[in-house]
């Protein structure tokens, strides 16, 4: 189950709207198949580590990290596929909460005579499909947010330079992120300051994310990174009512998804943003800010993860800082996270936060 769940990650970024899934198939002690879920989401683990497998497959046991698929969509059940193959047993650490799934799966399993056996490695499993499980139940993909910052959680100098507080494996580190993500989403102060091309460049990925500028106005470069390649690496701008119709039509005209949001006050309404990706297909979502987007979405309960970059350098209290204004009175209304990881990354510091209540 553990080759299964490191198989299943492969596909994480490259398969929304779909699930990251892995199998292994082993039969005498021996593995005869493995699979994970492919770009685009098909075709689906089982079906790759069942073709591998061949006749092997029959009387086997197929290690799956989410239960099988029971409905037809694009490509028949994975469930009828474990069947028509012979399986003898299926173990899978937890049930799909697609309702159109949803227990399903491990109902054929066992009707066609199958053993399924659940609960093996389940905290893994979830954490693996949280972003999945979120879209289908809150109808929003799980939210990471990367600060990379300087000992004093200052992202810039005063004059704004910010190229390079962290050293070059914590960078190239970043740049896996992006990968694992289905989108790495940036606010309109930093697409206008960085001009950021918000791609993954240390490799190349099966399928680059989808790059997300919230900007009420749609007031981004038209000359800059994103618009020159909107053709080429999707670039979707969370924009407010009523935008400037011509500033409208010149990014659809460049090539760019365009989302109407909700405003709180004055500024885009991070719940509505969030639903947007939703109901495009999103699950996961790597947030590299800037402070005032930060800000929002932590006010707003809506970071699921933290991933923070520490560098031994100090910039003072002029230099800009990784988190806008949070509006707290009291310590108790600040927004509290566990300390999941912790590591050097070169000559800098990894720290990996979950929300206190997950």
């Amino acid at each position: 189950m553990r080759l299964a769940l490191s198989l299943g990650r492969r596909g994480q970024g490259n398969t929304w709207p779909n699930p990251a899934v892995g199998c292994v198939i082993v039969r005498d002690d021996r593995i005869v198949g493995r699979g994970w879920t492919q770009p685009g989401g098909r075709p689906h683990a089982e079906t790759q580590a069942l073709a591998q497998a061949g006749q092997l497959a029959h009387g086997a046991t197929a290690y799956v990290t989410l239960e099988p698929c029971a409905h037809h969509g694009q490509t028949p059940p994975c469930a009828s596929a474990l069947i028509e193959a012979g399986v003898a047993r299926v173990v899978s650490p937890i049930a799909d909460n697609d309702p159109r799934v949803s227990g399903q799966g491990f109902a054929m399993l066992r009707a066609a005579g199958i053993a399924v056996e659940t609960g093996l490695l389940e905290a893994e499993a979830a954490q693996d499909h949280a972003g999945f499980f979120q879209r289908n139940e809150q109808g929003r993909p799980w939210l990471t947010l990367k600060l990379a910052s300087s000992f004093d959680g200052r992202i810039a100098t005063a004059s704004g330079e910010s190229q390079w507080i962290t050293g070059p494996s914590a960078r190239h580190l970043v740049q896996g992120q992006r990968a694992r993500h289905d989108a790495v989403m940036v606010g309109a102060g930093t697409a206008r300051a960085d001009d950021p091309s918000l791609t993954v460049r240390d490799f190349t990925p099966s399928r680059q994310p989808v790059r997300v500028i919230v900007s009420r106005h749609l007031d981004l470069p038209l000359m800059g990174q994103l618009a020159r390649t909107a053709r080429e690496v999707p670039v979707w701008i969370c924009h407010g009512p009523h935008p400037d119709p011509l500033l409208y039509d010149t990014w659809a005209g460049l090539g760019a998804t365009l989302l109407e949001c909700d405003l709180v006050g004055r500024q885009i309404d991070p719940s509505s943003a969030l639903r947007q990706l939703g109901k495009q297909g999103l699950t996961r979502v790597f947030c590299e800010g800037g402070g005032m987007l930060a800000a929002s979405l932590l006010s707003a309960g809506l970071v699921d993860e933290l991933i923070g970059f520490t560098a031994g350098v100090a910039l003072g209290a002029e230099g800009r800082p990784a988190i806008g204004a949070l509006g707290l009175d009291h310590l108790s209304q600040a927004p509290r996270f566990s300390l999941a990881e912790s590591r050097v990354i070169g000559n800098d510091i990894l720290h990996r936060w979950v929300r206190a209540h997950r």
